[in-house]
């Protein structure tokens, strides 16, 4: 809304600032932030009286990951309301707010935050590691995907962008129109990412400071994509409305930063599903706006591993009766082959930001 602000500059010459998309950037980020950190206090005092603490699961479940964790029993969960209601008002505040893909980037992250927030009641009221089903999630998920892909879909401005497929280190998109299949296939990104990154919550600040990583290279691709020099000197896909989608990146990045300062090991909050599904839905479609839905698979690489181990170690019971890995998701592989926490988030941040790097670099080389 603050955009509009500019209109205003032959007045107050200052605010000719608020048309630009770098400066609204950096006040999204700063504003989420803030947001997080002034209100995220509050939050956990208030999750704390209500007593929704996080469910551990017990030992008869996963024998040794209880005592690893059996501490973190009765820390706030739901924390992830701090994130999305962060980056909403962030979003609503410094980016266009009649811009297509904002629009549909925060149909998902209210949809999935909602879905998630449900999730985290049912286990908070039942006191189990159990919330809503495998399958009534998946469903909800991709509906919530598919009426964001359409949205932009039936639009005629969109509607052409979004029908490209794209892939790294390609000049020219690999497919020119998908046709009716762009709303079969791009909802999976978003359900796949969304799944990935709960998949990925289970230590503090985990998911966060990946996230933080994966958000800060799409906010490169994104400004890139909206900028017709930038985008044509590095063969990207231009669309002038994609820039705004930077916008909701540092709003993203600004939230996380300030949730990460309460959720930092030792956590004082726990995201939940209603962080971790709305977070994944928020990269996927970030993604899918600025058309680098494949390059997704190397920027969110631990995303991409975590889900990975938990795909391969269920087929190999199933298949072989054995196991690959000691437990999955990944970190707790490495937890249980006597890694301490803190180590096992340090180093999965550190390949986090290489993951990121390499993406970047990909800009390159085409």
């Amino acid at each position: 809304m603050l955009y509009f602000l500019h209109k205003f500059s032959d007045q107050f010459e200052l605010l000719n600032l608020f048309q630009y998309q770098t400066f609204r950037a950096a006040g999204a980020a700063l504003t989420a932030f803030l947001l997080s950190v002034i209100f995220g206090d509050r939050l956990i005092l208030r999750l704390t009286a209500l007593k929704i603490g996080q469910p551990i699961r017990t030992a008869e479940e996963v024998h040794k990951l209880a005592e690893l964790h059996g501490g973190k029993g009765g820390t706030p969960t739901m924390g992830g309301i701090m994130i999305v209601g962060s980056v909403v008002l962030a979003s609503l505040l410094w980016a266009i707010p009649t811009n297509p893909f904002i629009g549909t980037l925060l149909l998902v992250t209210i949809g999935t935050g909602l879905l998630g927030f449900f999730d985290d009641y049912l286990k908070v009221t039942k006191k189990t590691s159990a919330g809503v089903s495998g399958k009534v999630k998946l469903v909800a998920q991709f509906g919530i995907a598919l009426a964001a892909v359409l949205y932009l879909y039936l639009r005629p401005e969109t509607s052409e962008f979004v029908r490209q497929l794209h892939m790294p280190f390609l000049k020219e998109p690999v497919i020119k129109d998908m046709g009716f299949f762009t709303v079969l296939l791009l909802p999976i990104v978003v359900v796949g990412c969304s799944n990935a990154v709960n998949l990925t919550d289970g230590l503090d600040g985990l998911a966060t400071g990946c996230t933080l990583t994966t958000a800060a290279a799409y906010t490169v691709f994104s400004y890139v994509a909206g900028n017709a020099v930038a985008a044509n000197y590095l063969y990207l896909p231009f669309h002038p409305q994609v820039g705004e989608v930077a916008i909701f990146c540092t709003a993203l990045l600004g939230a996380g930063l300030g949730f990460l300062w309460f959720n930092c090991h030792p956590a004082r909050v726990f995201m939940g599903d209603t962080g971790s599904l709305s977070i994944g839905g928020m990269l996927g479609m970030i993604a899918i706006c600025c058309k680098q839905e494949i390059l997704l698979v190397i920027i969110g690489g631990v995303f991409v591993a975590e889900a990975g181990s938990v795909i391969l170690q269920v087929a190999s019971f199933k298949l072989t009766g054995k196991r690959i890995f000691k437990m999955a998701p990944l970190h707790h592989h490495f937890e249980l082959m006597g890694w301490k926490e803190s180590r096992v988030i340090t180093r999965f941040w550190i390949v986090s930001i290489i993951c990121a790097l390499v993406g970047v670099a990909t800009l390159k080389i085409r």
